[in-house]
């Protein structure tokens, strides 16, 4: 083979192995934008989001109708739940164990709560590490969420109103602020 068929063979593979480099970025970075914006085909929220069960009893199902089996029930109010995914009047929740299944939306409320994951969580008059201890939560504690700063949330429980930092809480995105 001549020096120049080989320098022409080593561009036109060169080349052809950059357009595949850049149609694979281009389709990553198309995929993951998509990613962080995924709306859920029925109501147009975003998916993944937190609700909360509103009421006392909320069956769990295998699939999204009253003819797959239940495989268990919620028994807690307020219980804080992600929604991921929607199919028509059903929500795919899972809950902090990472349990899920199919609830009907009617059961679930846009009212958002959390459940303390620390095992004693101080609730803080201002969102500051050092500042005056209001009250003292246990693990599991549900406290209905109020506004969150990048770092802290106001949280109320018990009759109580304070500050938590947000990593000792499931229910609220890392990255959430709420007014």
């Amino acid at each position: 083979m001549s020096g120049q068929r080989m320098r022409a063979l080593s561009r036109t593979t060169f080349g052809r192995a950059a357009l595949v480099l850049l149609v694979f970025a281009l389709g990553l970075g198309l995929a993951r934008a998509g990613a962080e914006d995924i709306r859920g085909p029925v109501t147009n929220l975003p998916l993944p989001r937190f609700v909360s069960i509103k009421a006392a009893e909320a069956n769990v199902r295998r699939g999204p109708s009253l003819t797959h089996r239940i495989d268990w029930v919620f028994k807690r109010r307020n219980l804080p739940v992600e929604i991921t995914a929607e199919h028509g009047h059903w929500r795919r929740v899972r809950d902090r164990d990472g349990a899920g299944g199919w609830v009907h939306y009617a059961l679930l409320s846009g009212v958002r709560y959390v459940i303390v994951t620390s095992e004693m969580l101080d609730l803080l008059a201002k969102p500051e590490e050092d500042a005056r201890v209001m009250a003292r939560l246990e693990g599991g504690v549900v406290a209905q969420l109020g506004a969150c700063e990048p770092f802290w949330c106001r949280i109320e429980a018990g009759g109580f109103k304070g500050w938590a930092p947000k990593s000792a809480l499931w229910g609220v995105k890392a990255d959430e602020i709420r007014e």
